[in-house]
């Protein structure tokens, strides 16, 4: 009983260390048009050739507020409905990685903790002892360590986590565009229930004070 509860005691050891190393980092995405800019000219350049976003076109990147010469610049002959897929056809991706790159559109809502679990996984990589690139929170990722965090100098990982933070916010926006416009149509619902629950308020206090 004594070796039994001593094996537990090393396996809750060992499990809480596990988790310790792989707590997820915490951010704070934002939504405003400068943030999503950015984001998606980092997703563009780093991700785009293997990442889709089917859930996303053109002209959602427009109504958002990005500028529109970059949007046709990224388009092309493209019309404005179509999605941003991506530049490798998943074929070609699968074969070069071993398993097609997942579609972005709804990946910071996909996994649990969500844009936090994004943003802790674009910093997540590092270089082995044996030189080889992994990942703290996916140890199995075929994806390359596209913001190269693993090998940036100390001065140059402020910049990194910036563009992390950029990439997740726009992500985030991505898994639902419309919340914003849905939290502002919300307010104004509020306010105008409020508005009639009051006026039949007092249309009620009138009619009864005739009845008695």
């Amino acid at each position: 009983m004594k070796k039994l509860m001593t094996i537990l005691a090393s396996c809750l050891i060992a499990t809480s260390a596990l988790a310790s190393e792989v707590e997820l980092k915490t951010v704070k995405v934002s939504h405003d048009v400068q943030t999503l800019e950015r984001g998606v000219d980092a997703l563009m350049t780093n991700c785009h050739s293997c990442h889709s976003l089917k859930y996303i076109t053109y002209r959602d990147l427009v109504v958002a507020g990005i500028d529109a010469k970059k949007v046709d610049a990224w388009r092309g002959d493209q019309p404005m409905s179509s999605a941003l897929l991506s530049q490798m056809p998943a074929a070609d991706a699968a074969q070069a990685f071993g398993i097609a790159p997942p579609d972005l559109s709804l990946m910071a809502k996909a996994r649990e903790g969500g844009a936090s679990y994004v943003y802790s996984y674009l910093l997540g990589y590092y270089v082995g002892p044996d030189g080889v690139t992994g990942n703290h929170y996916y140890p199995p990722t075929k994806m390359p360590d596209i913001l190269g965090v693993s090998t940036a100098p100390q001065d140059q990982q402020a910049k990194i986590q910036d563009t992390a933070h950029d990439i997740v916010s726009f992500l985030s926006w991505a898994s639902d565009p419309h919340a914003d416009e849905r939290i502002r149509l919300g307010y104004y619902v509020m306010v105008y229930l409020v508005v009639l629950t009051t006026l039949l308020y007092f249309v009620k206090k009138r009619v009864w004070s005739k009845l008695k």
